[in-house]
């Protein structure tokens, strides 16, 4: 009897769009065979719909008029999905769900609170690690708690911004000088994220950063190869070999991450293969450090001058989409596309049966 499977994608963040991305790659993926999909949209204004159509047709942002109106209710007896078809309500069982969504409200723990709510078993980290992993700051504190390497950084809040900017900008400089890399707190996949090179680029960075989130973080911009590594797991995760990305631009942000075509993955990536080893089992101790369960993608800087290995930041939600580095990873470890989805939701059921 096949698993009744909710994909849940959309969402309120800045990231919509690549979830809609990653949804299509993960149910086009998915053995149907195994695996009966509920695919479940979540508007940017966090209306819940239960989608009908074409998965395909799903990046091309007009879902909605394809689908019934739902909720999931956390009230546990339900264990489910209610939508409202043909004048009437209806339940919709779920074994699992995928939460194939990225940023606030979907990676951050809020989801995973109401799955849990629910009694519903669902992909990947809980709770604390989805909350932890999804804010920077924390990350980068529970890093350093754990003696793991991390780059020079200082974190702020827009109201201090605002309130002492010229001493801020003296602060920033004297800690991290230029160039250096500002950023949202809690968003992924570079949504506003800008490299500083002087006063006037880092006050321009700090405005943009400041209209996703209300806590920033400024981080020395270290002259270095970006590479990435896979984990894979709950209380015994494995780590996959490591892969480093080459973007055209000056930097990985978001129109390199999923939309140039000349930005080049490397896997495995072109370090010494002690460095890779050595990611490897930091990133396993990040993942470790961060309590994570499932899944999760550790992103490293390499210093090629010094050698020196920084653990930049962990996904607990990565990206799905036909390019993104998560599956890829895997699949040169020889574990197919559809193989990985398989070990995550097997992974999800055995997580839950302890529990």
């Amino acid at each position: 009897m096949s698993l009744k499977l909710g994909v849940l994608f959309g969402g309120q963040s800045g990231e919509h769009e690549i979830s809609l991305m990653s949804a299509v790659s993960v149910m086009n993926n998915l053995n149907r065979r195994k695996y009966d999909i509920v695919p479940i949209g979540i508007t940017k204004k966090g209306h819940w719909y239960l989608y009908k159509g074409s998965i395909d047709d799903l990046p091309k942002g007009d879902w909605v008029s394809d689908s019934y109106k739902a909720i999931l209710p956390p009230d546990p007896s339900y264990k489910g999905l209610l939508y409202f078809a043909d004048g009437n309500m209806k339940l919709m069982h779920l074994d699992v769900v995928f939460p194939v969504l990225h940023g606030p409200k979907g990676e951050d723990g809020t989801i995973q609170g109401l799955l849990e709510l629910a009694n519903i078993p669902y992909v990947g980290a809980g709770v604390t690690a989805s909350s932890t992993g999804m804010d920077k700051v924390v990350t980068k504190r529970l890093f350093e708690h754990a003696g793991l390497p991390i780059a020079p950084y200082d974190a702020f809040t827009r109201k201090r911004w605002h309130a002492e900017e010229n001493a801020l900008t003296e602060e920033i400089e004297a800690d991290i000088g230029y160039p250096n890399f500002i950023k949202p707190a809690n968003l992924g996949s570079s949504v506003g994220i800008t490299k500083a090179h002087d006063r006037r680029e880092l006050k321009e960075a700090v405005d943009l950063a400041s209209r996703y989130d209300s806590k920033l973080i400024a981080e020395k911009a270290i002259n270095c190869r970006d590479v990435e590594c896979a984990v894979l797991g709950n209380e015994d995760p494995a780590a996959s070999t490591v892969g480093e990305i080459i973007p055209e631009r000056e930097f990985y942000d978001y129109q390199a991450k999923y939309y140039d075509k000349a930005t080049r993955l490397l896997i495995p990536a072109g370090i010494p293969e002690d460095k890779i080893e050595e990611i490897r089992g930091l990133a396993v101790r990040a993942y470790k450090a961060l309590d994570c369960k499932g899944m999760a993608r550790v992103d490293f800087l390499y210093e090629e001058d010094t050698q020196r290995i920084y653990v930049s930041e962990l996904n607990t939600i990565p990206g799905f989409t036909d390019v993104s580095m998560y599956p890829k990873l895997w699949e040169a470890c020889g574990t197919s596309y559809g193989k990985l989805l398989d070990e995550l939701i097997d992974l999800t059921l055995e997580r839950f049966q302890d529990n």
